[in-house]
């Protein structure tokens, strides 16, 4: 003879399998996590090369009231038509990242200080977040128009190793998310990374994926140059050449006060210009970037080049 569970039984065992339903599906459609982070692909939209464009005269001075008429693309020696143009009242996002790493010890209230003096310069409509690395990454302030640091600033330490690439790798993914064609890393570092996963080049690659510009401010040099921060200087002069952006080595002090107010000086006062490269420039290769002016004793900074998707 068949033996029956009793009702209040079988009425739980009913309800724990309602349950676990959701459950389950949920683990079913979860998509697989990547074996390898370093191979991570960076989706944007690869159709549209963005170009920020610095133009000061021989005194160093910036000249407003260019019409895009004046400007010539050159791609790979070719002149190209411009897409769109923007002038330099187009708001930006930017991401600053300040280097919390032991090697920073001595200089990280000069950092603070200065990542508050940027933010205060910045426009009504400019977003900034605000990054610290050292062994890790963590995003400190949100992309906000908020010009205020408040506790945060005051409760970054030096600590631990140097994950610079990461943090440069970081804040372009960020930056690669957000509306604005206006993007900027600004990176306080003495350069020196002992921690990253990413390489450098993974990190500049990235960065030039989602159109951001490089500023970098070389903190080693409050303390004193020596061959090693010599090598280090290298690579922070290498994010900022390649995406146009400025390497500023600063003793700190006035000096570095005054780099962070024309960073952000420079940043509203930049042209933008739009390249959309036909379809046979999807050949995966590094493609040369220059930008001409009408007005030949002008001088203009932009980025060196692009690297094209594959078909």
């Amino acid at each position: 003879m068949t033996k029956h569970k009793p009702s209040h039984i079988r009425r739980a065992m009913g309800l724990l399998l309602l349950a676990l339903v959701p459950l389950l599906f949920f683990a079913s459609n979860r998509p697989a996590r990547a074996q390898d982070d370093d191979v991570e692909v960076v989706r944007v939209n690869t159709d549209i090369v963005v170009l920020n464009v610095t133009v000061v005269d021989a005194a160093g001075k910036f000249v407003h009231g260019l019409h895009g008429s004046d400007f010539k693309l050159l791609v790979d020696g070719k002149e190209q038509p411009i897409s769109n143009f923007m002038r330099e009242e187009t708001p930006f996002a930017a991401a600053v990242l300040l280097d919390s790493s032991g090697s920073m010890e001595e200089r990280m209230m000069l950092a603070r200080s200065a990542a508050l003096r940027f933010l205060e310069e910045l426009r009504e409509d400019d977003m900034a977040a605000v990054y610290r690395f050292d062994s890790e990454i963590k995003q400190v302030q949100e992309f906000s128009p908020s010009r205020d640091l408040g506790e945060f600033a005051f409760d970054i330490r030096a600590r631990g190793m140097t994950a610079l690439n990461d943090a440069v790798l970081r804040a372009a993914k960020d930056l690669g998310q957000r509306q604005e064609n206006r993007r900027a890393i600004i990176v306080l570092s003495d350069g020196a990374d002992t921690k990253s996963a990413s390489s450098a080049n993974k990190a500049l690659d990235t960065a030039l994926a989602v159109n951001a510009t490089i500023y970098t401010v070389d903190m080693s040099s409050v303390t004193g140059a020596t061959s090693r921060s010599q090598q280090n200087a290298a690579v922070l002069q290498n994010f900022a050449a390649k995406t146009g952006g400025r390497y500023v080595a600063t003793p700190g002090g006035p000096v570095m006060r005054e780099a962070f107010t024309q960073i952000a000086e420079e940043l509203s006062n930049q042209y933008t210009l739009t390249y959309a490269p036909p379809d046979s420039a999807r050949d995966g290769r590094w493609h040369k970037l220059e930008v001409k002016l009408s007005r030949p004793e002008l001088n203009v900074r932009t980025r060196k080049g692009y690297q094209a998707p594959k078909k």
